[in-house]
């Protein structure tokens, strides 16, 4: 017998034009010519390197990579993130689950950032409508038309709204490619049945993005660079809603993470910057490197030369390239995503810093 399960379709959900919010995109976003303020000469010199791998990277045609934590997002750096990937300096971008949320968040409202301490307490923390709704609608959407986690996100902010096909369409697709492509049957089924469930009108569903040339997500797939989304199932709000499909999730994450291991499987000579996350970053690189590698090996090569540079608030004086791994009885052991990295290969750097002042420095240097 099933174990008892919260009923979600019971919340009482409120407006998200009620919520109050933290941060206003237009008001708050960092402009690209801001200077760095808080940068050492150390750190100076560390970028100067890392723009130097960078522009060989471009040269050589190999992975520029930069993953970072929603705190990116939350900090008004989407016009540095959008410039560095219109301009070619990185070719692939990723984030948590958070981090998709609030830069939709400021692509369709303008705002983001709730009290979450005071939501907690009034049973409001996450229960919102329109974020619920249309970034868990996406999924679903994306999951059918065979998407990844931030992409679909990404087509529905760029577009401004989403297809929604007839059922009668959906059921006679799954029909007909049951056999031959059973995954995309799977995801046109649980299509029809948010469809039915959620009495949705077919055709082109229009949901405006007023501010979404602050979405990177949105530009990145303009440009169609990958922008990838790693969720964790549970971490995030849209999780609150019944409009939650934990299948179109797992499909378009599963999508959005081998899109991310093929760019690692060409990081030879390229460039790995994980940008103030502790978990997501690391946890993911690791394995797909070791699937990067697997291939390479079959191929009688190696991936040896890649650079990689972490960057988080927490000061650590060890020079993890010079000395390898701590001791476990110094602190530096316990930085959790620099122990992962170091034992990656290749030539790991790591940078105390705000992200705000390294990507200003960052893009300010590769100009």
């Amino acid at each position: 017998m099933p174990y008892p399960k919260l009923d979600r379709n019971s919340l009482d959900i409120k407006r998200l034009a009620d919520r109050k919010n933290k941060v206003y995109i237009e008001r708050d976003h960092i402009s690209v010519n801001q200077l760095p303020r808080d940068l050492t000469a150390g750190g100076m010199s560390l970028i100067d390197q890392t723009v130097s791998r960078i522009k060989k990277a471009r040269e050589l045609g190999r992975s520029v990579m930069l993953t970072f934590g929603a705190h990116t997002i939350k900090n008004g750096m989407a016009p540095t993130l959008v410039a560095l990937v219109k301009e070619g300096w990185v070719t692939h971008l990723a984030t948590n689950g958070a981090g998709i949320i609030h830069d939709w968040e400021f692509a369709f409202q303008g705002k983001s950032s709730e009290d979450v301490r005071e939501n907690v307490e009034r049973g409001q923390f996450g229960i919102w409508d329109r974020t619920g709704f249309y970034i868990n609608l996406s999924l679903v959407v994306g999951a059918y038309e065979g998407l990844g986690y931030g992409e679909s996100v990404g087509k529905m902010v760029h577009r401004e709204g989403l297809d929604i096909p007839e059922t009668s369409f959906l059921y006679e697709f799954a029909r007909n490619n049951m056999g031959s492509d059973p995954g995309r049957a799977a995801a046109a089924i649980d299509l029809a049945g948010v469809i039915k469930h959620f009495n949705l009108s077919s055709g082109f569903m229009d949901i405006p993005h007023p501010y979404k040339n602050y979405s990177v997500q949105g530009n990145a797939y303009a440009l169609q660079v990958p922008f990838t989304g790693h969720p964790m199932f549970g971490h995030d709000i849209i999780y609150n809603h019944p409009m939650n499909h934990g299948a179109s999730i797992g499909r378009t994450a599963e999508s959005d993470f081998l899109y991310f291991a093929q760019s690692v499987s060409n990081l030879d000579d390229g460039v790995y910057m994980s940008v103030g996350s502790a978990v997501m970053s690391p946890m993911i690189f690791e394995k797909s490197l070791s699937m990067a590698q697997n291939l390479e090996i079959q191929r009688s090569g190696h991936i040896d030369n890649h650079y990689i540079l972490v960057v988080d608030l927490a000061e650590s004086d060890w020079d993890w390239d010079k000395d390898g791994e701590p001791p476990m009885d110094n602190p530096a052991y316990y930085l959790r995503y620099c122990k992962t990295f170091h034992r990656m290969g290749g030539e790991m750097h790591y940078l105390t810093a705000d992200n705000r002042d390294f990507l200003l420095a960052l893009y300010q240097k590769l100009k």
